[in-house]
């Protein structure tokens, strides 16, 4: 159940929701706990009051002491040192009324004297009279709540054992002890501590304080955080998902991806390549699209010069005109196989090129592999020879895909030998340029290009061969240009001085 609940936030709304659980279960533990801290605190205070009170008890009987305001008074200044460091000890015969108080004891310094027995009245001025009556009805006051918990205490399960309760005032808190003594098997009174336990009620406090400012403090701090999380995090998350929507439903809707991109952490760089990623999608989408409608256009004149020749070979009875036509008919076929042949063949090299990585590679010696494998092909077949020409010894590296930079080779010199007549000679010539670039160049002795063409040559389909050269799809070219764009490399077509035609390309040195 959380967790289909948690699935339906927001991260923002998890992260708030997760934090409120924590809180609630840290407030729950510390109800526990400071109900559990004040007894224990209360226990460790008492243990003093339950020693006193036994021995106490203990002076009492072996003493004797009959529980009347004349015997305990005795009892209490003779042996006053058992109490001197309580607040307050009351003393009350069987039936709660109170017969010995220390209170009454403090008046005078004489009266903790052993050797003093009776505290002369006279002997006290009057300010220690009215401080002592005004004492005593404070202490009557105070007597009541007593007299109802000894009430209570007799009747208990815990009559017989030292009983603790606490009294709060607005300005005191009273920890007060209380026992039974027994006597030849009767009960004969009872003894009450009472202290001011204020320190219990400050540490109590102190806790309570304590974990409310870390609360609030914490409370602050998340509070931080989250806005930080939502300003810096998950915003721009939220513009990336909106990007991505934009893109799926190919919106015209903007968004603010190029912020984001300007970001120098782990979201600027994912922004940047899911950008990238996309343009290079929405690239490759329009080239196909493009494909398909340059395709599309150069296979419909075939095909409209097949269907008229059909029409013709299935009127005419003429035998050398349908001769005629079915040569027509045999042309147009294989030149459309031609075409989605070399299609095909070029959607397969932009599809395997996306999934291929460049590394450091040395072009001369691609280079020599590939005018090696023309020449073992086309100098006995046709007698037309390549060399090759660099500057040996030295290193011609760049960083691309071996079997593009062959393919881009091969392309080239097919181009060109399919413009040569036999005999004749194709240069094939690797050279440094400054700014660390280098030129590979493709000389051939053919008829050249169209001076007014030239800026077309690259264009798929594009084709201004005549026909004693053959037929091609008008692809080659083309592909070669995508191919040293890939590479980041630049390809210039030009006429050479003498004769034929020359293509250089510029490739960056590594």
């Amino acid at each position: 159940m959380l967790s289909y609940f948690l699935k339906n936030l927001s991260i923002l709304k998890k992260f708030l929701f997760i934090n409120f659980l924590v809180f609630l279960i840290i407030g729950i533990l510390t109800i526990f706990y400071l109900n559990s801290i004040k007894p224990s605190i209360i226990k460790d205070k008492t243990s003093n009051h339950i020693d006193v009170l036994n021995n106490t008890i203990e002076n009492l009987n072996r003493l004797k002491i009959k529980f009347n305001e004349s015997d305990i008074g005795n009892f209490l200044i003779k042996k006053y040192f058992l109490f001197q460091n309580l607040d307050r000890v009351q003393i009350f015969d069987s039936e709660f009324k109170l017969v010995g108080d220390t209170d009454t004891l403090d008046l005078d310094p004489r009266a903790f004297s052993q050797k003093l027995e009776v505290i002369e009245m006279n002997d006290l001025n009057k300010d220690q009279i009215q401080k002592k009556k005004e004492k005593n009805n404070i202490i009557n006051k105070k007597k009541l709540f007593i007299d109802l918990e000894l009430k209570n205490y007799s009747s208990s399960s815990d009559f017989g054992k030292p009983y603790t309760f606490t009294k709060e005032t607005y300005d005191q808190f009273l920890l007060i002890t209380i026992k039974n003594v027994f006597f030849d098997n009767k009960n004969v009174g009872y003894l009450a501590i009472i202290e001011n336990a204020n320190d219990v009620k400050i540490a109590i406090n102190e806790r309570k304080n304590f974990i409310i400012r870390t609360v609030i403090l914490v409370v602050i701090v998340i509070l931080i955080f989250s806005f930080v999380l939502n300003r810096y995090f998950l915003k721009p998350i939220r513009n990336l998902v909106i990007y991505t929507k934009i893109i799926k439903d190919k919106s015209d809707e903007k968004s603010n991806i190029e912020n984001i991109k300007k970001r120098n952490d782990e979201l600027g760089v994912l922004s940047s390549s899911l950008d990238e990623m996309t343009n290079e999608l929405n690239k490759r989408i329009a080239t196909a699209e493009n494909y398909s409608t340059d395709l599309l256009h150069e296979i419909r004149n075939p095909l409209a010069s097949l269907k008229s020749a059909s029409d013709i070979i299935s009127e005419t009875d003429n035998k050398e005109l349908r001769n005629k036509l079915v040569g027509i008919v045999s042309h147009d076929v294989e030149r459309i196989e031609r075409l989605i042949t070399d299609y095909s063949q070029m959607l397969k090299d932009e599809a395997a090129i996306s999934s291929e990585r460049m590394k450091k590679i040395d072009l001369s010696n691609i280079a020599k592999s590939v005018v090696d494998d023309f020449n073992s092909i086309y100098e006995s077949k046709r007698s037309i020879g390549i060399k090759l020409k660099t500057n040996g010894g030295k290193e011609y590296s760049i960083l691309g895909i071996e079997n593009r930079i062959e393919q881009i080779i091969a392309n080239l010199l097919e181009n060109s030998i399919s413009f040569s007549e036999d005999n004749q000679e194709i240069i094939v010539e690797i050279s440094k340029k400054q700014n660390d670039k280098l030129s590979l160049v493709v000389i051939d002795e053919g008829i050249g290009f169209s001076e007014k063409n030239t800026d077309k040559i690259f264009n798929r389909f594009y084709s201004n061969r005549p026909e004693k050269f053959g037929e091609h799809s008008g692809l080659g070219l083309n592909i070669v240009k995508n191919l040293v764009e890939l590479h980041n490399g630049e390809i210039i077509a030009t006429n050479n001085k003498n004769k034929g035609a020359k293509v250089e390309i510029i490739f960056l040195a590594i």
